[in-house]
């Protein structure tokens, strides 16, 4: 043991122990601000640097990972709101896709539902409606027209609107798998709504963040121990700073660790072992239901896809071809005769201008809040159902996936951040005892 004490005898102890609080410090630091740059900020935030888009684009690929690089910016944009676009995709082909087809989806909301409270809506404005297209398109004969006989045509339209509406909600069930694209629809709001991205992660893995920053400083505390016995064996002043490194991005690759890995449990010496963000994959399959249910696939949402997205056009084909009977209905014997009277073509642009005024007057009750609210229900429980089912391996990469590309990042700001700590703890302690340097 002579050579335990000879060493002893050679140790700054003070120094010694300092070194694996600096870490333990550092480490917390570290933690802490890598969940800052997972999250924040939400756009980016930077410089325009003439340039730099053409430079980056030779540059390796890890590095043109970099928020904003690509685009000719010198800042930053937080990796989880850089990456919204990827999430929403990730979360359609983990989850949402294995609902069903966006029939199966549509079928849980229960369209009957739907066609009863379109109804409830639309038939108190369907007299104006009526009236103002009259006006418009035959202004003479409507104003001629005697009072009952325009209540009569009225009644007739309302008369036929439930089954005009079960017959369009009917009609969307059949062709929805052409009309919506779940996966458009949830990647175009991500990436509009990048502080979504962020709650989803927050709120869903919100226990294990906080974790991930308190074992920072435990795993900085225990990983400065073989750094101090290191520094106070060969006291070359260099190594703290290369250990720093080291140490920096260790902690990082440990905490992520430690919420991910590893998706199965496993025993470790008799220890059960498990991510802790797959321990708890019940609660965060609630947790994750309620936003999306809440936010991204809202029956709002849909309604406004189904009329104004990509597809918007056959929707409102669809609806006005399925209107046009009831004009015809509603004229009733005196069809032909009204037809001949104001001219087949006006009585064609009459049909026409009705069925047009009533497609959006027929989506519109998708988009009522409080109904809107009603049905999340159901699509949150289908959610958290389905998600709760996946395998701990497709749940973790549900939501790692996302950042896993940009996680070098992260372990790379570890290691600067450990090399500035061990160049802080020289300055502060040994700095005017390393030879050569300036005091």
């Amino acid at each position: 043991m002579d050579w335990l004490r000879n060493w002893a005898d050679h140790v700054d102890w003070f120094a010694f122990v300092s070194i694996p609080l600096f870490t333990g410090v550092v480490g917390w630091l570290i933690n802490w601000s890598g969940l800052w740059m997972l999250f924040r900020p939400l756009r980016f935030h930077g410089v325009r640097v003439p340039g730099l888009r053409e430079v980056a684009g030779v540059l390796p690929r890890k590095v043109q990972e970099v928020p904003g690089l690509m685009e000719g910016g010198l800042g930053w944009q937080g990796i989880v709101p850089a990456r919204a676009a990827k999430m929403g995709s990730i979360a359609v082909d983990k989850v949402i896709a294995k609902l069903g087809t966006p029939a199966e989806f549509y079928r849980q909301l229960e369209p009957e539902q739907i066609a009863a409270h379109i109804v409830a809506v639309f038939e108190p404005e369907l007299p104006a409606m009526v009236d103002e297209v009259m006006r418009r398109e035959h202004p003479a004969l409507w104003r001629d027209l005697p009072p009952a006989v325009k209540q009569a045509v009225i009644g007739r339209v309302q008369a036929q609107l439930p089954g005009i509406v079960t017959t369009i909600t009917d009609e969307i069930g059949v062709h929805i798998n052409q009309l919506l694209d779940p996966k458009i629809m949830v990647i175009d709001h991500f990436r509009k709504n990048p502080e979504l991205v962020v709650r989803v992660f927050r709120d869903v893995g919100e226990r294990e963040l906080n974790l991930m920053v308190q074992f920072g400083f435990i795993f900085g505390l225990l990983l400065g121990i073989p750094v101090a016995i290191v520094d106070q064996t060969w006291h070359v002043w260099w190594l703290l700073p290369i250990l720093g490194v080291v140490v920096g991005w260790v902690t990082n690759a440990l905490g992520m660790w430690l919420i991910f890995e590893p998706p199965e449990p496993r025993r470790i010496l008799g220890i059960k072992v498990q991510g802790l963000f797959l321990r708890r994959q019940d609660e965060c399959a609630e947790v994750y239901a309620r936003i999306i249910a809440d936010d991204v696939i809202t029956l709002e949402r849909i309604g406004d896809f189904l009329i104004d997205g990509p597809r918007g056009d056959r929707t409102r084909q669809m609806i006005a071809v399925a209107m046009r009977p009831a004009i015809d209905r509603a004229a009733g014997p005196l069809r032909g005769a009204v037809r001949v009277a104001v001219g087949p073509k006006r009585f064609d642009s009459i049909r026409e201008s009705v069925a047009r005024e009533a497609v959006g007057r027929t989506i519109t009750p998708f988009k009522d809040p409080v109904f809107s609210r009603q049905q999340a229900d159901k699509i949150r429980v289908l959610i958290a159902r389905r998600t709760k089912e996946l395998p701990p391996r497709d749940f973790v990469e549900m939501m790692r996936s996302a950042i896993r590309e940009d996680e070098w990042m992260l372990y790379a700001h570890g290691a600067i951040m450990g090399a500035a700590g061990g160049f802080l703890h020289l300055a502060v302690f040994t700095w005017g005892m390393i030879p050569g340097l300036p005091l």
